[in-house]
């Protein structure tokens, strides 16, 4: 018995390294049972003993002390499943394990050809969503993975108003060099579950550059051209579906095209209430109740139910019913604006406050990490240091002050603190 005990206690150190990677994951029996599935012993291995960080394959073997041929086969195993991601960074790769989201759930989800037990996993991850999306809750937070972009075409033109080249789809297709389509993990995962209600593709996850480079490499999706991926984003348009990106300004790696009944952020906001779990744009929708007919298309259209339409304060008025816009949960993703075509009553606006992107993937883990309570573990990597382990303990324990936690993500020195972590990456 003392070998499966072993093997218990194993999973259970992968699941703390995994929740200690850029978003938190709560352990329990679904948790457990998740990682049993996905996970070999030697894989489970292989990750806890591995850095928390990006790092080479001499680096991971150093501490890993696995034989190169073995640590060589686990990794490419292993990228192929989505449960490890390879980048290539100057013709040399670079490893890291994958989170749970963006990782895990999306690239086992994505997985297609063989016999693979994806009904299965569609119910393992569905039945675990709900306690992942709650550890995961912003209250407040100013970093999340995903940020909507607003479609184009649905902002008041003004004289303050400029939608930026970050803020539109085309114009990042437009600047990206390769790409990639492949399953919705998300959409993948209620089919299995007879739960989707849409006609949307199952193909709608569209990613670029050095995601689709590794997508691609690891037959997770396929290669498209640049013209393709213009067409995609343009039926995704047509279809009302809601554009979210990478949280990031520059380099992005994918853009999903979303639906209100599949897709477990949009669910998360409309059913549970986690309205921070996806940035909004810098853009709200807003009607004007002069030219409102009270035709509740851009109720219906909204994904997060944001828009309602409410009795007008007027007996004699003729229009009985007009739209409202919740403006704590609107994403300004333009979803809305796009059904109102008769009147013109809806348009995105300028929000009052900007909402601040990270400027790369970069600071954007940085910061995800230091609102997690994981920070340290990017800055002290090494499982097998002693040293690490203690200043581990030390700064992870400094960092998750309140005052300290708020003074670092503040506007004054969330800039200092993100330009000090770079020179000493550099460095």
């Amino acid at each position: 018995m003392g070998h499966l005990a072993g093997k218990e206690f194993l999973y259970r150190k992968l699941g703390k390294k995994i929740d200690g990677l850029t978003v938190r994951v709560p352990w329990n029996e679904k948790f457990h049972a998740i990682l049993k599935e996905l996970y070999t012993a030697d894989e489970a291995d292989l990750i806890v003993r591995m850095p928390y960080r990006m790092s080479s394959f001499n680096r991971i073997r150093k501490i890993t002390r696995i034989e190169e041929t073995k640590l060589q086969k686990l990794l490419e195993g292993m990228c192929a499943k989505g449960l490890m991601m390879d980048v290539n960074i100057r013709g040399k790769y670079f490893y890291t394990p994958s989170p749970f989201a963006i990782g895990v759930f999306e690239f086992t989800m994505m997985r297609t050809g063989g016999n693979l037990n994806t009904r299965e996993w569609a119910r393992m991850f569905h039945d675990y969503m709900g306690d992942f999306l709650a550890a995961n809750d912003p209250k407040g937070g100013k970093v999340s993975i995903l940020r909507a972009l607003p479609h184009e075409g649905t902002v008041a033109e003004g004289d303050f108003v400029e939608v930026l080249d970050y803020e539109k789809a085309s114009r990042l297709a437009e600047s990206a060099n390769r790409f990639s389509l492949g399953l919705c993990s998300c959409r993948h995962e209620k089919y299995h579950l007879g739960e989707k209600k849409c006609e949307t593709p199952l193909e709608t996850c569209a990613s670029f550059d050095f995601g689709a480079d590794y997508l691609i490499r690891n037959r997770l999706a396929r290669e498209v051209s640049k013209t393709e991926m213009l067409e995609h984003l343009a039926r995704s348009r047509e279809s009302g579906l809601v554009l979210s990106a990478d949280n990031v300004k520059k380099n992005i790696s994918a853009i999903c095209s979303c639906c209100g009944c599949c897709c477990n952020v949009l669910l998360g906001i409309s059913k549970l209430g986690y309205n921070g779990i996806l940035v909004t744009s810098n853009f709200i929708a807003h009607a004007d109740t002069a030219s409102c007919i009270g035709c509740g298309k851009c109720a219906k259209a909204c994904p997060i139910d944001a828009i309602r339409l409410l009795p007008v304060d007027d007996p004699g008025a003729k229009i009985k019913k007009k739209a409202n816009v919740d403006v704590k949960a609107c994403l300004g993703c333009g979803v809305c604006v796009l059904q109102c075509t008769k009147t013109q009553a809806l348009k995105l606006v300028k929000r009052e406050k900007r909402v601040l992107h990270p400027e790369s993937t970069f600071e954007r883990v940085i910061l995800q990490c230091l609102e997690k309570g994981t920070l340290q573990n990017q800055l002290f990597d090494d499982p097998r240091s002693i040293t690490h382990g203690v200043m581990r303990g030390i700064v992870g324990g400094f960092l998750q002050l309140p005052p300290v936690k708020k003074a670092l993500m503040s506007d004054t020195l969330r800039s200092t603190f993100l330009n000090a972590l770079i020179g000493g990456v550099k460095k």
